[in-house]
Formats: structure tokens, C-alpha cells, sequence
């Protein structure tokens, strides 16, 4: 099911499919600009679903989750449309390569999201390392007796080592709160060196870092070039009195791995935001007691959304008035203009 929304006083209108209910805001700047087909579902879009909409529409602002792959982009010899202006600055739902091919230009929500996202790994963070996840089950199960000494023992973080897998803006938001807040030295894995508000050692390698750290963060984007990145190497090489966080995107990890080193005390507890075959959560993290788990909220907040918003609307606006595309995704159609 889908809503029409026309906007008013342009001359040429470019037809617009947003994928998924956006804030308010987002949607009246949206008419003002374009013929904006509104999705009601709240679900992502299928192969079918996608298919059409590139047959159908001149621009598409998707969301986490609709999934334009290879195959989609193959079932269309000549896509109506010519940008995916994706909403969110992770792309993996998206065949970047695939939609080139086609001479389809993908952009993303950089910038946008960073705060909010290191916000949530702080949270993991805490909640983790701090067993408040356990602590706050045990008292709405009416089990709790009161404080005693040993009760709930966790880990103090201040002093500890936080290895950051992905030194970009997010990754450098939530080192810069672990230092500043939590006294945490940090070092980190990037393949390149950063230049940094802050002290940090660069390791060599993912297992050098896991090795040296007690909290790691997973920070870098989805795709093909990260799928399960964190693997056997990396668990491996960790401490039993670790604590694994995700805010990145769930298929970076081989979640199989991670979970067995859960079950078998090769780490000590996980804090997760992203999931590999999201929404599907597998019973194995929720049955553990030393696991945190969230919804996806990395960047569920009102304002957060509504720049968000704007800023992939500035990528649809620039497309329509010719300009470059600010955000223009690396690999994808180099197109800048619907001309």
C-alpha cells in the first residue's frame, strides 16, 4: 500500500518512492520538491517490491533493509530510476557495484548519525560492562534481595584498554567519550593512520588489537569487503574478561563464532545493537545472561532522524538541479545529474 503525496509550484516533477514512514518534517520538505509516493509498510522492501520500484520511479530514498542486490539490478534491463539516495549512512542492503552497472548512483547520511551512534556504543559500554542488563531483569523478575557484597561483580572500565576496529567519524566519537569520560586508553585498527584529537596506538592487525584490549568496538562500515570480518582470529585472540560491542552492521561479524565464544566463556559478555540476519535474533543471545542487546537504536532520535532526512534530500535536490551529488557513495555511478 502506498501514498500519493504531490507537491506544489515546480513545474517539472521527478516521482519519489520513500520506502518507509519518515519524520514529518522530512516528508513536507520532501513534497515541496518532488512527487514523493509514501510506503505505509513498516517492513523493508522485498526482491519484488525493489524490482518495480526502479522500473517505476525516477529517484528512490530507501531504508536499513530494502534490498536492492544483484539480482534485483539484473531483473531491470533499463532502471526508470538513476539515484538511490539511501537513508542512513550504512549501505549494505545495497549492491553499490551492481547499481554502477546499471547507471545508478547510490548516496548516503554521513555526519548525521555519528553522535547518536557513539551514544549507543557508550551505552553497550556501560550496560555490559556493568551486567545492568542482568541487574534490571533479575529485579523486575521480583528476584532481587537486596544489595550484598559479591552480588553482580562487574568490570570497571576506568584505566582498561578500548580497541576501536574502524577509526572514521564514529569510531573517533566513541574513543574520544571513552577517554574523556571513562579514562580509558585506547588503541585501534584502521588501514590507514589517523590523525587524532587524542592519544591512541594504531595496532597492526585485528587479533594484535583484540589481543591488547579489554572492551572492543566494531566500527566500520557494512559490505562486501567486511562481511564477517570479525571471525575465529579475532575471539580467538581475546581475553576471557573482554567484552565484544557492535553498533556497525550485523554481518561484519560471524555471529556463530561470536556466539560460541559467548557459550563457552572465551569472552566475557557482548553488548549488540546490529544483528546478522536482522530482525531475526538468534535464541542463543537471548537465552544468555551476559549479552545486551538493543533494537537497532544506534540513531533512534527524533532530530537525529530529521537530519538524516535532510541531508539525503540534499543529495535528491542536488540530482535534480544538476549539481554533484554530496554524499556520492564510492563505486556507485559517478552520475551527478539526471541529465
Amino acid at each position: 500500500m502506498v501514498m500519493c503525496l504531490r507537491g506544489e509550484g515546480f513545474t517539472e516533477m521527478l516521482d519519489l518512492l520513500i520506502t518507509r514512514g519518515l519524520p514529518e518534517k522530512t516528508l513536507q520538505a520532501a513534497q515541496k520538491s518532488f512527487h514523493v509516493t509514501l510506503r505505509a509498510a513498516t517492513q523493508p522492501m522485498d526482491n519484488a517490491a525493489c524490482v518495480e520500484a526502479l522500473q517505476t520511479y525516477d529517484l528512490i530514498l530507501p531504508t536499513l533493509g530494502d534490498a536492492f542486490q544483484a539480482s534485483v539490478f539484473r531483473a531491470v534491463e533499463t532502471p526508470r530510476c538513476k539515484l538511490l539516495a539511501n537513508f542512513g549512512v550504512g549501505y549494505n542492503h545495497i549492491d553499490v557495484q551492481a547499481a554502477r552497472q546499471k547507471g545508478i548512483a547510490v548516496t548516503n547520511t554521513p555526519g548525521a548519525v555519528t553522535e547518536a551512534t557513539a551514544d549507543i556504543a557508550l551505552t553497550l559500554i556501560l550496560m555490559t560492562a556493568r551486567r545492568a542488563g542482568e541487574g534490571e531483569r533479575l529485579l523486575r523478575a521480583g528476584h532481587w534481595k537486596g544489595w550484598h557484597p559479591i552480588q553482580l561483580l562487574g568490570m570497571h572500565l576506568g584505566g582498561k584498554t578500548l580497541g576501536v576496529i574502524g577509526m572514521g567519524r564514529i569510531g573517533q566519537a566513541i574513543a574520544h567519550r571513552c577517554q574523556a569520560a571513562l579514562n580509558m586508553s585506547v588503541v585501534y585498527f584502521n588501514r590507514s593512520e589517523k590523525a587524532l584529537a587524542f592519544p591512541a596506538e594504531r595496532m597492526p592487525d585485528i587479533p594484535s588489537l583484540c589481543a591488547a584490549a579489554d572492551v572492543i568496538v566494531v566500527a566500520v562500515p557494512g559490505g562486501f569487503d567486511t562481511y564477517h570480518l570479525i571471525g575465529q582470529s579475532a575471539f580467538a585472540a581475546m581475553r576471557p574478561h573482554a567484552i565484544f560491542i557492535n553498533i556497525a552492521r550485523g554481518d561484519i561479524v560471524d555471529e556463530a563464532t561470536m556466539i560460541a565464544a559467548l557459550q563457552t566463556g572465551q569472552i566475557a559478555g557482548a553488548g549488540l545493537d546490529v544483528y546478522e540476519q536482522e530482525p531475526k535474533v538468534p535464541k542463543a543471545l537471548c537465552d544468555m545472561e551476559n549479552v545486551c542487546l538493543l533494537p537497532h537504536l544506534g540513531t533512534a532520535a527524533l532530530e537525529v532522524r530529521e537530519a538524516m532526512g535532510a541531508i539525503a534530500l540534499e543529495n535528491l535536490l542536488a540530482f535534480k538541479e544538476g549539481r554533484p551529488l554530496p554524499n556520492h557513495v564510492e563505486g556507485s555511478s559517478p552520475i551527478s545529474s539526471r541529465k
